[in-house]
C-alpha cells in the first residue's frame, strides 16, 4: 500500500476533481504490475495496472494475484467505465483497499451518491476477497482536498504568505518588495502546481502584478482567481495573458470570454462565502489565498481555511510596511530553514 501511495502521488496536479489514486497487482509476493490515474479524463490507476502486467507478459497471471489499490475502485460511468467491472471480468481473486470512497457518506440526494461508493459491496457479490482500511489515513491524508470537497462541500483552502522578521508582508512605497529567496520561491511554485487554484486580491494584482503559474517548477498552472469588486484592474497585467484560466470575481458582469470569466457576486453576503461556494460550483478542489494581507484576514476571520503555510526571511526588516496576516487558534505542523528563510506550516484543527 506505501507503493500505491508513492504512485498516487505522481498523479498531482494533474488529475483533479479527480482523486489521485495508485494500484499494484502481485502473484506470489512479486509486483507484476503498476499503475496510477495520471490526467483527469483517462484510464483509471486499475485499468493501467492491469494494461502494465499484460504488457510485462504476465496477463495469464492476473486471475491468481491480488490487487492493490489506495482507494475503493468505483462503480459509475463517468469519462471511463467503472473500474470494479474490470476487476470483475479480470477475475481478479482478491483486492486490498486503503480507503472508502467518500461518497459512501455524503447525503444520497447528491447526483450520482446512489451510485458511487459502492464498490467494495459490488467486488464482494462477484465472489472477490476484499479488504480495506489498509494505512487508512495515510490514504485519506493524501486525498485530503477530494475528500473535503465532497463531505464539506468546499475546497481545500491553502493560506500562504511571506513576511520580513517584524511581520511586514510589503513595504511602504510602491515598488515590489521581494521577501523570499531563490530556493524558496522555487518550492512556492511547486506547491502552485499541486493545487487547482490560485487567488490573489485587487491590490496584489496591481503593485506586484504577478503571473501566478508555475515557471519556476515543471507542473501544471493553477486557475488564477482575482478579486476585482469594480473592474478597475487594467488589461495589460499579466493575470490577463490568455494563457491560463482565469476568474475575475466582480459585482458588475458574469460572463465568459475564452480563458476568462467573470463572475459576479454580491456586497450584501460574505465575499470568502460566495467565492468558496463559486469555486464548489466551478467543481475545484483546492485553492491558494496568496493576499494581500485584507484578504487573508478575511479568510483567517471567519474561520474559512485548513491550512497556512508562512515564510518569514530571518535576515530582512521593513522599518515601515504593510502587516502580516494574524493567524489564531493554529496548530504548528512543522517547520524548515532554506538558508535565510523559515517556512512554517500550520493546522485549523
Amino acid at each position: 500500500m506505501h507503493r500505491c501511495l508513492e504512485l498516487a502521488k505522481l498523479g498531482a496536479g494533474y488529475v483533479a476533481p479527480n482523486p489521485m489514486v495508485g494500484a499494484i497487482l502481485v502473484h506470489d509476493d512479486r509486483i507484476i504490475g503498476e499503475g496510477y490515474h495520471q490526467k483527469y479524463g483517462e484510464a483509471h490507476a486499475e485499468p493501467n495496472c492491469i494494461q502494465h502486467a499484460i504488457e510485462n507478459g504476465y496477463g495469464h497471471l492476473i486471475p491468481q494475484s491480488s490487487l492493490y489499490v489506495s482507494l475503493e475502485p468505483c462503480v459509475h460511468f463517468g469519462k471511463t467505465p467503472p473500474c470494479a467491472d474490470l476487476i470483475i471480468r479480470s477475475n481478479i481473486p482478491k483486492v486490498i483497499i486503503g480507503c472508502r470512497d467518500p461518497f459512501k457518506e455524503v447525503d444520497s440526494r447528491l447526483n450520482d451518491a446512489v451510485v458511487q461508493g459502492k464498490g467494495i459491496e459490488k467486488l464482494k457479490k462477484a465472489g472477490i476477497e476484499v479488504e480495506f482500511g489498509i494505512l487508512e489515513k495515510e490514504c485519506k491524508e493524501l486525498n485530503k482536498r477530494f475528500l473535503g470537497f465532497h463531505t464539506k462541500h468546499r475546497p481545500y483552502i491553502i493560506l500562504k504568505w511571506a513576511q520580513t522578521v517584524n511581520h511586514k508582508i510589503a513595504g511602504q512605497g510602491s515598488d515590489r518588495l521581494y521577501i523570499t529567496n531563490e530556493f524558496t520561491n522555487r518550492m512556492v511554485h511547486k506547491w502552485r502546481g499541486e493545487e487547482a487554484s490560485i487567488l490573489i486580491g485587487t491590490n496584489t494584482a496591481l503593485s506586484d502584478d504577478p503571473e501566478l503559474t508555475t515557471r519556476l517548477w515543471t507542473g501544471k498552472n493553477p486557475v488564477r482567481l482575482v478579486v476585482d469588486m469594480d473592474l478597475k484592474l487594467p488589461p495589460r497585467l499579466k493575470i490577463f495573458d490568455g494563457h491560463v484560466r482565469t476568474i475575475v470575481f466582480n459585482k458588475i458582469k458574469h460572463e465568459e470570454n475564452g480563458n476568462l470569466l467573470f463572475y459576479r457576486v454580491t456586497e450584501d453576503v460574505s465575499l470568502v462565502h460566495q467565492i468558496i461556494n463559486a469555486l464548489y460550483q466551478l467543481k475545484i478542489l483546492s485553492v491558494v489565498v496568496e493576499g494581500g494581507t485584507k484578504l487573508l484576514q478575511s479568510f483567517i476571520d471567519e474561520g474559512m481555511w485548513d491550512e497556512a503555510r508562512v515564510i518569514t526571511n530571518a535576515e530582512l526588516i521593513v522599518k515601515s510596511g504593510l502587516e502580516a496576516p494574524q493567524i489564531v487558534s493554529a496548530f504548528k505542523m512543522s517547520e524548515k530553514k532554506i538558508f535565510t528563510d523559515k517556512v512554517e506550516f500550520f493546522n485549523s484543527h
